[in-house]
């Protein structure tokens, strides 16, 4: 596997896999109909605004085999005075889940976080109900910090949960114990 930074031409690839990933947890969740017939649209203005130009403090890793997309994560280094770097998007291709790509990628943007937004925490939301989500937070010692509401598409509220790592340092220390891939880097 090989691990890059995205560029914009990747939009379409982000997109993709950021719906098919919605479609799949959020099913029950979410409008139906948003779910089949807008996500993918929103997903890619998503994804081409924020490859466009960038900010300073955006951070998009994709891991990838054989030319396909097996997962992303994206982050924003000082996002929050208090809580710090928000990894604002983690998602595995479901033909990739348990292999270790989510730690990977959990590694990759604390050692990012750590050099360019050192002595903060790092925080993601996570849907409630997204229990494999919990349990990944959990497995990498994340504290449960905040319970609130998302302001979903289509005005829907749905309940989540804020896990946090007080500190980049104590992120790494966890991913690192849980993390046994070889990934080369471009």
């Amino acid at each position: 596997m090989k691990l890059k930074v995205a560029v914009y031409e990747d939009y379409e690839h982000l997109a993709s896999l950021h719906s098919q990933s919605w479609k799949v947890f959020y099913k029950g969740i979410l409008d139906s109909q948003y779910l089949e017939s807008d996500v993918s649209a929103d997903m890619r203005a998503l994804w081409q605004t924020r490859l466009i130009n960038p900010p300073f403090n955006q951070r998009v890793l994709m891991l990838e085999e054989g030319g396909l997309l097996c997962g992303f994560i994206c982050a924003f280094g000082n996002h929050d005075f208090e809580k710090g770097t928000i990894i604002d998007a983690l998602h595995v291709d479901s033909n990739y889940l348990r292999r270790g790509i989510g730690i990977e990628l959990i590694s990759q943007i604390a050692h990012w976080a750590e050099k360019y937004f050192p002595n903060q925490g790092v925080y993601l939301n996570v849907v409630k109900s997204n229990h494999r989500a919990i349990k990944f937070c959990e497995k990498l010692g994340g504290q449960l910090i905040q319970e609130r509401l998302w302001q979903a598409p289509r005005e829907t509220q749905v309940p989540e949960l804020v896990y946090g790592w007080k500190s980049i340092q104590e992120l790494l220390k966890y991913s690192h114990q849980k993390n046994n891939t070889l990934i080369s880097i471009d």
